[in-house]
């Protein structure tokens, strides 16, 4: 059976993740992760084998570091022409919890506007969230892009 009391939490906490990411609050966001943390963004959308195979991204806490600083720093080429992103993060699943830890598994549809076009980026998104004085922190985060497998224009963002 379900926990909704962990559901809601779970479901509030990556809610607010994606309203950080879509109104450029970096830090804050920097702040949701365990210094551990790791951030992937797999090629293979059945890859599990992260370390040892080529990925989008895979950012421990220094390269979201480095990230978070090129994003805020302007010289992002690929995120200048970008004017907004928005993400719908939905159906949200837990798959396993115990007392320090909860795996979850949700969808999220993210849309950006670039030179007034807009594209549309669906994955499923599986957090590992570290419970920690009655908080999270992230500790994966695995983006399986839908056309992951395809051509994607230049990404510049944090998905």
């Amino acid at each position: 059976m379900t926990d909704l009391n962990l559901l809601n939490q779970v479901t509030a906490f990556i809610n607010t993740e994606a309203d950080m990411l879509d109104f450029d609050e970096y830090q804050a966001w920097l702040n949701l992760w365990t210094d551990n943390g790791v951030y992937v963004v797999p090629i293979d959308p059945n890859e599990t084998d992260f370390a040892n195979t080529l990925n989008f991204a895979y950012d421990k806490a220094d390269m979201r570091k480095l990230r978070v600083a090129r994003l805020e720093s302007g010289e992002a080429v690929s995120t200048q022409t970008t004017d907004k992103t928005v993400r719908a993060m939905s159906r949200f699943r837990i798959l396993d919890s115990n007392d320090t830890h909860v795996t979850v598994r949700c969808a999220m549809n993210l849309s950006e506007c670039r030179h007034g076009n807009l594209r549309s980026y669906p994955a499923d998104v599986t957090y590992t969230l570290l419970k920690a004085d009655n908080e999270f922190r992230i500790e994966e985060k695995v983006i399986r892009l839908q056309n992951s497998d395809a051509y994607l224009s230049s990404i510049g963002y944090i998905l």
